[in-house]
């Protein structure tokens, strides 16, 4: 018979509904009874013993609240009887102690990537086009349906017949060429954004960095750059950032100013022609065997439920445990929710510096959301608190489970790229597609993405996994989920057993054996992010 109610942590006072609990019903749990005082519907918590107004509400062990009116034992908590709370920290007090997982059956095990000259190794093959300034949004978009519609065997435009023309490398086609393959080993993807120019020069040099990244990413073979010309991201500022991030890059780098140029049907007659030549040659670009070290994987969540913090986030922990202890890459993201797990993240840093820097990153993010009248408390979403994640503390105990338990080897600001392998913490909001945006950027060449209401986010140049928190999600959302953990809930796997299946599953993928979701709809989500203005 399925548990009813589940306490994460020994110190915990309130325990997890695993089902729906009908008022009047008495509950046996750990040697005691528990009369249900109110419906309590399954993710939402049941308090474990009668709290005084102010009394401390702990769950996974830390505190995620405090009691504003008397909860009596039995008795559901909620937005109107708690209030976020969490625990001030003022610096490392301890080190990090981890015993690693066994990982012998993965040693020998590989995925088949593209090896990069700088030693990475990519889990997709994309060629990338981006603009540098909003201004060539419209030109990107017209590129954008140009190589796709000939690409994905389509029709259009003059343009369109100019590729056409060197695909085929025939001045005149017939109609039976229109529908052939021209590539089958690069994908050809497309980024827009509302930067570059305007607002503060701080953002433009942000947003410089994020494109860096993307381009440095091992996913991306090569890009062809729009600029303006007048913007406040010149290409100088670009390349600079790209010098930062990797002083000997190698990949092919197509950069094109209109305002150089001339027309624009003169500079789209030349990017097509120029970028159709160098994805040519990246097409010939193949798959090779990689250990498991060269996977650098992004951990997230959208759309949480009060179940995600107990089966699919701590999933994604032990997956991250199996990756660091094979010396490879997790990063971990979303700051504002590691609110009240900063004590024990500082303390997993292997350097002083790394906690300290956490923590003045933490502290100057909250400041900027208490400036704009806003608040870490105000993170949890209205899906988060109808779920059962009712406070910031309890949604981020829970969401920081996908950090696993390994030492902290970096810290992160955003825009910054990732160069330690094991664990490291990346400066990003909340949001989930800033916060995706930003992990690709950092040189995840995969994304974990954990939800427990349904979250169809995707990347253009990483493959990102959705795995759900229960199986009624995966059955409600077949055509986002990729994976499910409700195994987990319901007893019928351990962690460990759903983390050695989600390896696999992960091997596939990085592999190309296997699509995501997000993938198969062309989910291709990019949204920088504008400091201090997103939580």
């Amino acid at each position: 018979m399925q548990k009813k109610i589940m306490k994460v942590n020994e110190a915990d006072n309130v325990a997890v509904a695993l089902v729906n609990l009908v008022e009047g019903e008495t509950i046996s749990f750990q040697g005691q009874y528990i009369k249900v005082l109110s419906d309590i519907k399954s993710k939402h918590k049941i308090a474990l013993n009668r709290f005084e107004s102010g009394d401390r509400i702990l769950m996974y062990g830390v505190l995620v609240g405090s009691a504003t009116k008397i909860i009596e034992k039995g008795d559901v908590l909620t937005t109107e009887n708690v209030k976020h709370l969490s625990e001030k920290v003022y610096g490392r007090n301890d080190s990090p102690n981890w015993i690693a997982p066994n990982v012998d059956k993965w040693k020998g095990k590989k995925f088949l990537g593209y090896h990069r000259e700088d030693g990475q190794v990519g889990t997709e093959n994309v060629w990338l086009f981006f603009p540098l300034v909003f201004c060539e949004n419209r030109n990107i978009e017209i590129l954008k349906e140009i190589f796709e519609k000939e690409l994905l065997k389509q029709r259009i435009s003059s343009h369109q017949l100019l590729l056409r023309s060197l695909v085929s490398g025939k001045e005149e086609i017939d109609e039976a060429s229109l529908f052939t393959d021209v590539f089958d080993n690069i994908d050809v993807k497309f980024i827009t954004h509302p930067g570059g120019c305007g607002g503060i020069r701080q953002d433009s040099e942000s947003l410089a960095k994020l494109l860096a990244g993307y381009v440095n990413n091992p996913n991306v073979a090569g890009v062809t750059v729009l600029s303006l010309g007048c913007q406040n991201l010149q290409i100088d500022v670009f390349k600079e950032a790209l010098k930062i991030i990797n002083p000997n890059l190698k990949k092919p780098i197509l950069i094109f100013e209109q305002q150089q140029i001339g027309t624009v049907d003169e500079m789209l007659s030349v990017i097509v022609k120029e970028s159709f030549e160098c994805i040519k040659k990246a097409n010939n670009i193949k798959r090779e065997p990689a250990p498991l070290s060269k996977l650098k994987v992004g951990l997230e969540c959208g759309g949480s439920d009060g179940f995600s913090g107990i089966s699919a986030n701590p999933t994604l922990g032990a997956v991250s445990d199996l990756l660091v202890a094979l010396n490879g890459t997790a990063v971990l993201a979303e700051f504002p929710e590691l609110c009240g797990v900063e004590q024990e993240l500082v303390n997993r840093c292997v350097e002083d510096e790394k906690g300290d820097k956490f923590l003045k990153l933490m502290k100057a993010f909250e400041k900027s959301v208490v400036d704009a009248g806003s608040g870490f408390d105000m993170n949890p979403s209205p899906g988060n608190i109808k779920d059962g994640l009712i406070t910031d503390a309890m949604k981020s105990a829970g969401a920081a489970k996908k950090g696993g338990a390994s030492p902290v080897q970096d810290v992160l600001d955003y825009g910054e790229y990732i160069t330690k392998p094991g664990l490291n913490l990346l400066c990003t909001p909340g949001n989930d597609v800033e916060s995706t945006t930003a992990l690709v950027g950092s040189g995840v060449n995969l994304v974990l993405f954990t939800t427990g209401l349904g979250t169809p986010t995707g990347n253009p140049i990483a493959p990102v996994i959705k795995v759900a928190s229960s199986t009624e999600l995966q059955a409600r959302m077949p055509d986002i989920i990729d994976i499910e953990t409700g195994a987990v809930v319901r007893g019928e796997k351990t962690i460990e057993e759903m983390a050695d299946e989600m390896l696999g599953f992960i091997i596939e993928v990085a592999s190309g054996r296997v699509k995501t979701k997000a993938k198969l709809l062309n989910q291709n989500d990019f949204i920088p992010w504008r400091r201090g203005v997103s939580l």
